[in-house]
């Protein structure tokens, strides 16, 4: 998705806007319907035929089905909907944002007690690329 706005140059960061809501519509729609507990067993039972319920793209479906969260998120999901998927399958939001960031729970965990991440290196694509260059 070329969207070619300037927040798009925040490394490891997929803006969920009104274009990215709209790509992720029907990928939301599965995520949320795992609120309820029929649809998660449903899901549980055979996650391919479930997800056949939705047009979701090849792309979104092979997300889904590899658990590749931050793809989600890079082909439309909020964050809020995708941790329903999570939580299905028994992955806390910190236990999420660990897998996200490569850190795992109990590095992320320290980091944000610690503070949080540093902002320094983690502003704009651009820089870090400018930096390759010296």
């Amino acid at each position: 998705m070329a969207l070619n706005k300037d927040y798009e140059d925040i490394p490891g960061t997929f803006v969920f806007d009104a274009d990215r809501g709209r790509k992720g519509y029907q990928l939301n729609q599965f995520c949320i319907s795992l609120r309820l507990a029929n649809n998660r067993d449903a899901f549980n039972t055979d996650e391919a035929a479930y997800l056949d319920k939705y047009p979701v793209t090849t792309e979104q479906r092979q997300a889904v089905l590899e658990r590749d969260w931050n793809r989600l998120l890079e082909l439309g999901g909020n964050i809020y909907y995708t941790s329903k998927l999570a939580a299905n399958d028994g992955i806390n939001f910190q236990q999420l944002a660990g897998l996200m960031t490569g850190m795992g729970n109990e590095a992320y965990r320290a980091m944000m007690v610690a503070g949080g991440r540093s902002p320094d290196g983690n502003r704009y694509q651009h820089e870090w690329d400018k930096e390759g260059e010296n």
